[in-house]
């Protein structure tokens, strides 16, 4: 749960950008420096209040100043501290310089850092920061190295060093931190791609930064939370199925109905007032037997299809499609039409190979294997820089493209990014992007914008996935619609 940090995300020149404001504002920067130590010094005594060992290893930056200060509070507080620098300590600079003689006035041991330095107590990453640019170079990749192979706690200053601020990309090595501190601004990279995997708990202190301030400069990009999403309206007491519109599920080839299934029933539990199925004849059957609320028809051919179609609101395509002739032909129908649409799954795969066109105005899903199809590019490239491969789809194909992944994003063709930090481990399970793409449906026949309802249906489906994760393994698609619902009602009651 992280619902308690802010919803800005900001990149890394972002945050240097919002540190000079501030200094030039009257803040000193050393004393900026040292409201960091303090609060990373907190934050390691709530988490190992008995560890009564550090041992910093401390780079050439203002990130080394602030590890050298943590060494003093340390050392103030009678812990047993060690300082292992790495690179020449004389080439520190300014407030670092600083802060490394406030570690010297205390009494603080220093020595070079070498690949033998014995390691003790709470590891203290304040080696590069967000500072990097290109692949970690020696002799601090031997000491990422070292950090992670020791099997001791660590606790990472600002950001793990080695991962990318903007991107969560990790440059070659990166620090695997059980607990990060950062301050004044929250960086993209932490909650998107590798960086969930190596930031551990994460720890916000905005360093008492004037708001004023700090509203100066434009985030990049917002987290979803309560407050950042968009709402349903209450319902009317006059209110019919007829309100809230019609959703038509187009999938479900031979061998994976079980998709377009579970994509409709997700849209009927997220609140379309109805919901169709456009399936293979013999997938009927079974459709009626688990939720003859919906609307089940066997298609052949577009004919078949078109009727269905003109009395549609909202069109959601892909899920078990296939790539066969019949998954095609109906796919070249629905680009036809002026409705609202989601793709995903296979219909990704037919817009990347090309031969058809997505509509303007639509919602596609992809994980990162069917964005790279559709940017041409390779998976790496994709998860190496995630936001920018979440607008580039936005952009190329005039679409709202939701990037799905360890932080999701939401990339409008406007330039608006949205990240989703939510969702469990346990959701690594078969049928749970179907789910998703017929929630969204249900959100977009209830008028929320491309934008907003994408927004919202990652984070409901995110939300619960995190709710049944605590149960453990064995999570299934379907286990997440009864808990969508509930969390839908949460966010949005039916009744004022």
């Amino acid at each position: 749960m992280t619902d308690s940090l802010p919803v800005a995300l900001y990149t890394a020149a972002q945050v240097r950008e919002l540190d000079a404001r501030l200094i030039a504002a009257g803040t000193p920067g050393f004393e900026l420096m040292q409201r960091a130590a303090h609060a990373a010094w907190r934050a390691l005594r709530r988490r190992w209040p008995d560890a009564g060992a550090v041992t910093v290893l401390a780079g050439r930056g203002n990130n080394a100043g602030d590890g050298y200060l943590v060494a003093a509070l340390a050392q103030r507080a009678g812990w047993q501290v060690r300082v292992l620098a790495v690179g020449d300590v004389q080439a520190l600079q300014g407030d670092a310089a600083l802060a490394l003689a406030e570690a010297q006035a205390c009494g603080v041991s220093i020595e070079a850092w070498h690949a033998e330095a014995p390691l003790h107590g709470v590891l203290v990453d304040a080696l590069l920061g967000t500072g990097i640019a290109g692949a970690v170079r020696e002799p601090y990749a031997g000491a990422i190295a070292t950090i992670n192979a020791s099997g001791l706690p660590v606790l990472a200053i600002d950001l793990s060093s080695g991962l990318c601020a903007d991107t969560g990309r990790v440059l070659g090595q990166a620090v695997r931190a059980d607990l990060s501190v950062t301050f004044i601004g929250l960086k993209l990279g932490l909650f998107t791609a590798e960086g969930p995997d190596r930031v551990g708990t994460l720890v916000f202190d905005d360093l008492q930064a004037d708001p004023g301030i700090v509203a100066q400069v434009a985030s990049e990009a917002v987290r979803l939370d309560h407050g950042s999403l968009a709402r349903l309206a209450p319902r009317s007491p006059t209110a019919h199925k007829g309100s809230f519109g019609q959703v038509l599920v187009i999938g479900g080839d031979l061998g994976t109905g079980g998709a377009a299934l579970l994509s409709a029933e997700a849209a009927l539990r997220g609140g379309a007032g109805m919901v169709s199925l456009a399936t293979r004849p013999e997938h009927v059957t079974a459709s009626l037997v688990r939720r003859p609320e919906i609307m089940c028809s066997g298609v052949e051919s577009t004919y078949s299809l078109t009727t269905l179609v003109e009395r549609a609101d909202v069109l959601v395509v892909g899920p078990g499609l296939g790539q066969a002739p019949w998954g095609r032909s109906l796919l070249s129908l629905a680009a036809q039409c002026g409705l609202p649409q989601l793709w995903d799954a296979d219909a990704l795969n037919l817009l990347a190979a090309g031969g058809v066109q997505l509509p303007t105005g639509c919602v596609i899903t992809p994980h990162p294997g069917e964005a790279a199809r559709l940017l041409q590019c390779t998976v790496a490239e994709v998860q190496g820089d995630r936001p920018a491969a979440a607008r580039e789809l936005a952009r190329r194909y005039a679409c709202v493209a939701l990037l799905k992944g360890a932080g999701t994003l939401v990339a409008a063709p406007d330039g608006r990014l949205a990240l989703c930090d939510r969702g469990h481990p346990a959701m690594a399970s078969a049928g749970l992007g179907d789910v998703l793409a017929g929630l969204i449906g249900a959100l977009l026949a209830q008028d929320l914008t491309p934008f907003d309802a994408a927004c919202l249906g990652v984070w409901l489906h995110a939300a619960a996935g995190e709710r049944l994760g605590e149960q453990g393994r064995g999570l299934a698609a379907a286990d997440l619609i009864p808990v969508i619902r509930q969390l839908l009602e949460e966010q949005s009651p039916c009744l004022k």
